[in-house]
C-alpha cells in the first residue's frame, strides 16, 4: 500500500492527488513517450520547516535533457520551482520519494514526437528503504539491456523500462530480489533500476557510460565521493565472472541509495564490506546535511517560504 503525498503538481499548479488524472487515451500511456526523474526528500530533523533534497540540480538537469530527447523543452528552473511549490503544499514529515514526469499528453493514436502536446507533473509518496539495507540477492537476467542505438539511454525514458520490469519479475519469481542485466556485448550493464559497482583488490570498478547504462546521479556521486576518500575508481567493462570473485558488489540509485549484494546466482559474497559501508555512511551523512564538505550537494527548501 502506497502512502501518496496529498497533493500533486498537475497542469501548472498543486491539486489534490486524486484530482491529478489523465485520459485513458493519453499518448504516453500507449507509446511510452514520457521521461521521469526521482528525488529523495528528507525532512530536516533539526528544523521542521526545512526539506533536504539530494542533488536536486543534477536531477533537474537530467530530466530537462530527457525532455529534449522527447523533442520538448522543460527548463531546469521550471522543474525546481515546481518541486519547491509541491513540497510547500505537501509539507512531508517522513522521508519521501518525488516522481517528476514529462510526457506526451495528446490524445492521438499515431506514434510520434512531432506536432504533439506535452505536459509535466509531479507526485510523491512516503518511502523508506526501497531495497533491504542488509543486502539483496541477484540473478543474471535472461533479458538483455537495450542499446543506445535503439533507445535514447542517456535519458530516463519511460518506455525503456519494459525490459527492467521483465527482468525484475523474472528475478523475483525465481527466488531472487533483483536482476542484473548484461548488454548486447555480454558485459554487465546494470540492475533493473540501479547502477552496479564491484570491489576487487581494494579497487572500485563500475561499468562505464559506454556499457549502455543509465547515467545515474547516485552513481556519479559515489564515484566522486570515493575518489575524495582516497579510493581508486575505474570505469570499464565488467565481465560476468568478476561478479563471482569480487570482494564486494553493491548497487546505487536514488530509491536504492547504496545497497549491498549478498548473493549473485548461487555464489555468496563476503560478509565484510568495508568499502561499501564507508561510502554508504558518508552518503547518508551528506543527504542528512551533516557533511559540510558536500553541503553543495544538498538543496534546502524552506516550507515557510
Amino acid at each position: 500500500m502506497h502512502n501518496f503525498l496529498p497533493y500533486a503538481w498537475f497542469k501548472g499548479r498543486c491539486v489534490p492527488f486524486a484530482e491529478a488524472t489523465i485520459s485513458v487515451a493519453t499518448h504516453a500511456l500507449h507509446y511510452g513517450t514520457g521521461a521521469f526523474g526521482g528525488m529523495r526528500a528528507l525532512p530536516n530533523p533539526a528544523d521542521p520547516n526545512e526539506i533536504l533534497l539530494f542533488r536536486a540540480d543534477r536531477h533537474a538537469h537530467r530530466l530537462s535533457q530527457s525532455a529534449r530527447l522527447l523533442l520538448t523543452e522543460l527548463p531546469e528552473e521550471t522543474i525546481l520551482n515546481a518541486v519547491t511549490e509541491f513540497l510547500r503544499a505537501n509539507r512531508p514529515t517522513s522521508p519521501s520519494y518525488l516522481r517528476p514526469f514529462v510526457y506526451t499528453s495528446d490524445l492521438g493514436i499515431a506514434p510520434r514526437l512531432h506536432d504533439i502536446e506535452t505536459d509535466f507533473l509531479i507526485y510523491g509518496l512516503e518511502l523508506g528503504d526501497y531495497l533491504s539495507p542488509k543486502g539483496v540477492s541477484c540473478r543474471i537476467s535472461s533479458w538483455t539491456r537495450q542499446e543506445d542505438r535503439s533507445l535514447p539511454l542517456r535519458g530516463k525514458i519511460s518506455g525503456a523500462y519494459i525490459t527492467s520490469s521483465l527482468a525484475k519479475t523474472e528475478a523475483v519469481k525465481s527466488g531472487f530480489d533483483e536482476a542484473l542485466l548484461l548488454n548486447s556485448r555480454g558485459k554487465v550493464s546494470e540492475a533493473s533500476g540501479m547502477n552496479l559497482f564491484i570491489v576487487r583488490d581494494g579497487v572500485i570498478f563500475t561499468p562505464g557510460v559506454d556499457q549502455d547504462i543509465l547515467e545515474g546521479i547516485t552513481r556519479a556521486s559515489v564515484i566522486e565521493l570515493a575518489r575524495s576518500m582516497g579510493y581508486q575508481v575505474v570505469e570499464r567493462p565488467v565481465d560476468k565472472t568478476e561478479l563471482f570473485v569480487a570482494e564486494e558488489v553493491f548497487l546505487t540509485g536514488t530509491a536504492a541509495k547504496v545497497t549491498p549484494v549478498w548473493r549473485v546466482e548461487t555464489t555468496e559474497m563476503p560478509s565484510q564490506r568495508p568499502v561499501m559501508e564507508a561510502l554508504r555512511e558518508r552518503i547518508t551523512a551528506i543527504t542528512e546535511g551533516r557533511d559540510p564538505n558536500f553541503e553543495h550537494w544538498v538543496t534546502r527548501v524552506r516550507l515557510d517560504g
